[in-house]
């Protein structure tokens, strides 16, 4: 059985997708946050309804918030969605 998502889960899905996949955390800022020229991003957040990354554009370092297309259960839930945006993204 998954986690819930609680903010031991949200920290822990952040570590991870910044340390091991912080070119997909940057392709959701370009693709979903609308930001084609942010140089970097990293994951601060992430809930039940979206995930909040923090993007460096030109010198200024903004907060986005990403809304997924659906009320996430679990942190499975959230893995599914998480790979589901990137190749939704890259194609």
């Amino acid at each position: 059985m998954a986690d819930p998502i609680t903010p031991e889960v949200s920290s822990r899905i952040c570590k991870h997708m910044n340390e091991d996949h912080a070119e997909a955390v940057l392709l959701y800022a370009k693709v979903y946050g609308k930001t084609e020229n942010a140089t970097t991003a990293a994951m601060s957040s992430i809930d039940t309804e979206g995930m909040n990354l923090d993007v460096s554009l030109d010198s200024d370092v903004v907060t986005l918030r990403i809304p997924f297309d659906h009320v996430l259960t679990d942190s499975e839930d959230a893995h599914q969605t998480l790979i589901g945006m990137v190749w939704q993204a890259r194609a």
